[in-house]
Parts: structure tokens; C-alpha cells; sequence
């Protein structure tokens, strides 16, 4: 039998599409930082002792996919536990998401979820430590149980959203559908978290243990704002002046920082005007008024809130 050789003429070119995908793999890869799960490690532990030991053992929910686990680990069959749910629930959720999200979220999401369900399990069923009836730290106090429980919680979610991953498959849902139906990522988030507490209430035929769950809804969502963006958030001012640069070369000095200066055109007035686009933080908004209004009575300044600031070298 004869071989058959086929050749290619060095004119022709193979598709743009052959070996693009194994680059884009490798590079995603790449984008996959080892020192991330140390610190999604601890998150997922620090999410598991808030819920196992303030919230499970009197019957608190939490939000999203661990709430709706809790809820599934208290109507069906005795072997079908919460640590199980967690999985069950969150992981096909961020696999859907993979598209949307990328590979480096959906892989910090997975493990810090494995981490939590993990932990759970342990708190639960193999470390010696009572849960089944009252908080081993808070008895069964529920405010004590409802604002510790979302204090600790949200610490672990806040860690994981600030190492570049998620511990509740709820907001990989908001992300996916939120911009289909018309709302935004939050609404989305607390209907989903709202007909949770409904269905809690009619499920255990009560209204008491869905209410303080409320309370911890709110006090972990605090906490995870504080954890991500920190108590100091800074402030984008937008000063609209005709003297830009007088107002510039003040702000420097009295604040070692330059702005950034745009030009504009009045609305109405058709009056060549600038921008000065500079960041601050609480401590320096008044100092800034008083001499933006020194140097220009008319100026208008806007304020609005900047959640992350990024800095490269040479800027």
C-alpha cells in the first residue's frame, strides 16, 4: 500500500482560529495566581465557622445558595446534609457562569465553595462541637446569633470577592440574568434573597427565624462592602471651573497629588470651561471646598463615591 503525502505550499496560510484556543487556555491559566487559595482557604473556614456555629444551630438563614442550602438541610431526609447542598447547588451554578465569569473566577469559586462545604462538614460532624440545638458561643440569643453570624460570614465572602472569586453561586445567577430582565446586579440579589425568607417563613410556619435572618442579610452585606473596599473609601471630585489652573496648582500643594484636567463647554452658557478630575477621602472634602470657593465662586463640584483606585508605574 502506498502512503499519500499531502503538502502545503508555503503561500498557504492555516485558519487565524488553529491554535488560538490552547493560547487562550494556557493564558487564563497563567492568570491563576497560587498565593490566592491561601487566602480563599481561610475565607472559606472563617464563612463556615459564621454559618455552622452562629446560624445553623438556631435556624437562621443565610442569603443566596448557603441560605436556600440551610433551608433544604431542614426539610429533607437526614442524609442529605447542608455541606452536601452547598456543593450541589453552588458548583453546577458557577459552571454555567464559566463563560461569563472566566476560568480563574470559576476555579477560586469552586475551591473556596469545596473549602466551606469542607469546613462545615467537619464543624458538624466530626469535630467534637454541639450544634444541633444553641450556638456554642451565643446560646440561643438570636440577635447575638443574627449579627455575629453575618459579621463572621460576611468576612469570609468579602475575603473571597477580594481574591477574585465568589462563595455563593446567587451572584453568578445576578451577573447571568440581572441585565436580561432589566435590574440591576443588587435588586436581583435581594429579590432572590427576599422570596428565600418567604418561603423559609412558610416552610417552618413561622415569621420570627426569617425576620432576624434579615438582620444578618444586612450585617453581612456591610461587612462585605467594609471588606472589599475598606472604612477609608475615597471620593472622585469633578470640578467644573473656568480657572482650572489656579485651582490645580493649589489642590498639589496642599495635597502632594495632581488632577487631571478636561476641557468642556457649558450647556447653556456655551462658555469654554475645564474639569478637574481629582480623588480624595473624607478627611479632605472640606479642605478641598473651602479653596475651590476661594480661588472660584462659580465652580460646581460633584462628589461620588470610588470603590478601588489602580495605579501602574510611570503614571
Amino acid at each position: 500500500m502506498k502512503k499519500i503525502q499531502t503538502t502545503h505550499s508555503p503561500e498557504e496560510k492555516l485558519p487565524d482560529s488553529v491554535g488560538k484556543p490552547s493560547i487562550d487556555k494556557k493564558k487564563r491559566i497563567r492568570e491563576i495566581r497560587p498565593l490566592n487559595f491561601l487566602f480563599l482557604t481561610l475565607a472559606g473556614i472563617i464563612n463556615a465557622f459564621g454559618v455552622t456555629l452562629f446560624l445553623f444551630p438556631v435556624k437562621l438563614y443565610d442569603s443566596g445558595m448557603s441560605g436556600t442550602s440551610m433551608l433544604l438541610d431542614q426539610v429533607t431526609p437526614s442524609f442529605l446534609t447542608l455541606p452536601m447542598f452547598l456543593v450541589l447547588l453552588n458548583v453546577p451554578i458557577f459552571v454555567f457562569g464559566y463563560r461569563k465569569q472566566g476560568l480563574p473566577f470559576t476555579v477560586y469559586s469552586i475551591f473556596t465553595v469545596g473549602i466551606y462545604s469542607l469546613m462545615s462538614f467537619l464543624i458538624m460532624d466530626v469535630l467534637p462541637i454541639d450544634v444541633s440545638i444553641v450556638s456554642p458561643l451565643a446560646g440561643s440569643d438570636l440577635l447575638l446569633c443574627a449579627i455575629f453570624g453575618g459579621i463572621i460570614s460576611g468576612v469570609g465572602s468579602g475575603l473571597t470577592i477580594r481574591f477574585g472569586g465568589a462563595i455563593d453561586g446567587v451572584d453568578v445567577l445576578s451577573v447571568v440574568f440581572a441585565k436580561k430582565i432589566g435590574i440591576s446586579l443588587g435588586t436581583f440579589v435581594m429579590i432572590f434573597n427576599t422570596l428565600l425568607y418567604i418561603v423559609c417563613g412558610i416552610a417552618i410556619q413561622s415569621w420570627i427565624l426569617p425576620l432576624y435572618s434579615i438582620v444578618t442579610y444586612f450585617v453581612g452585606s456591610k461587612t462585605v462592602d467594609f471588606i472589599v473596599e475598606g472604612l477609608n473609601r475615597s471620593k472622585c471630585a469633578m470640578i467644573v471651573t473656568t480657572k482650572a489652573a489656579e485651582i490645580s496648582e493649589a489642590i498639589t500643594e496642599q495635597f502632594c497629588t495632581g488632577g487631571t484636567i478636561v476641557n468642556a463647554v457649558g450647556g447653556f452658557s456655551k462658555e469654554d470651561k475645564n474639569i478637574i478630575y481629582f480623588i480624595v477621602n473624607h478627611f479632605q472634602i472640606n479642605k478641598l471646598k473651602t479653596i475651590v470657593q476661594s480661588i472660584d465662586e462659580k465652580a460646581f463640584i460633584s462628589l461620588q463615591d470610588v470603590s478601588d483606585i489602580i495605579k501602574y508605574q510611570g503614571n
